[in-house]
């Protein structure tokens, strides 16, 4: 493997330069993400399973299935909240990226005999006009999306609620911004990224536009390849998260600590927001 290959990645790059292989289809790295995901004392795919446990319930009592019962589950990896809220009542529709998680997801469905309707797809195509009572984007996915990005889902999702419908999200607050600066660590036996030896190159770069975007890039050398793999986030203040969702009509909304229901303080790493379709 050269040098020259190598050395391309090891400036910044323009902003949203794409990665060079998918996270969500690698066999080898979506069977890692799966494993994270139900792994029930990990924040790392999905959050531990206790809190998990708490955040579902709290979302059925803010917004009951007797009153709120279609739901729409964005992002819903292997299922996890998906089984919780069709066991609380709702009916539930789940989308996820992921070939693999989507699978384990039915699975596990057809074992518990749980009526959930599961869709491999990007949530950025979606087209649901007023189908459902509630859409929850949960684990800070929201903020992965470019500017645009999350223009587009909005607007779909604004378009999936019907009338009164609740969209709950949440999203990371500037206290879990990183700073600049370069790691790198050696795996013989593999890891996340490779099943064989691999090197990984690991940066986070900041940058000045308007969202005040972040990267966390790792670039991963075997001795067969060079791969890339780019992962784009953004923080939100209070201020900003609600401004965001108004320009959409959600003016009716209330504001968390996180998505169990905690009280929002200036102190808090993550904001929910629980906003009502007017």
């Amino acid at each position: 493997m050269s040098f020259i290959e190598l050395e391309k990645y090891l400036s910044k790059p323009e902003l949203y330069a794409p990665s060079t292989n998918s996270l969500w289809d690698d066999e080898h790295i979506s069977e890692i993400m799966l494993d994270a995901h139900l792994n029930p004392d990990w924040d790392a795919a999905s959050r531990k399973h206790g809190f998990i446990d708490k955040s579902a319930e709290w979302i059925t009592r803010i917004a009951p299935p007797s009153q709120y019962t279609y739901l729409l589950d964005l992002g819903c990896g292997p299922g996890l909240y998906a089984e919780k809220f069709c066991n609380a009542g709702y009916i539930v529709t789940g989308i996820d990226f992921s070939k693999r998680s989507i699978r384990y997801a039915e699975v596990q469905a057809a074992l518990n005999k749980s009526n959930i309707e599961y869709h491999c797809r990007d949530y950025l195509t979606i087209d649901y006009e007023e189908q459902f009572d509630v859409v929850t984007l949960i684990y800070c996915d929201y903020a992965v999306l470019s500017a645009d990005d999350r223009r587009t889902l909005v607007g779909l999702i604004h378009h999936a609620l019907k009338q009164n419908g609740k969209f709950i999200v949440d999203v990371f607050t500037p206290k879990m911004r990183s700073s600049e600066g370069w790691n790198w660590y050696y795996s013989d036996n593999g890891g996340l990224y490779s099943n064989s030896p691999h090197l990984c190159l690991g940066s986070v770069y900041q940058y000045d536009d308007e969202d005040k975007t972040e990267l966390r890039q790792s670039i991963v050398m075997t001795k067969d390849s060079v791969d890339c793999y780019n992962v784009w986030d953004h923080f939100f203040s209070k201020d900003e998260i609600i401004k965001e969702f108004e320009s959409f009509g959600f003016n009716e909304y209330i504001i968390y600590g996180d998505i169990a229901g905690a009280e929002y303080t200036d102190e808090s790493e993550t904001i929910c927001g629980v906003f009502t379709k007017d």
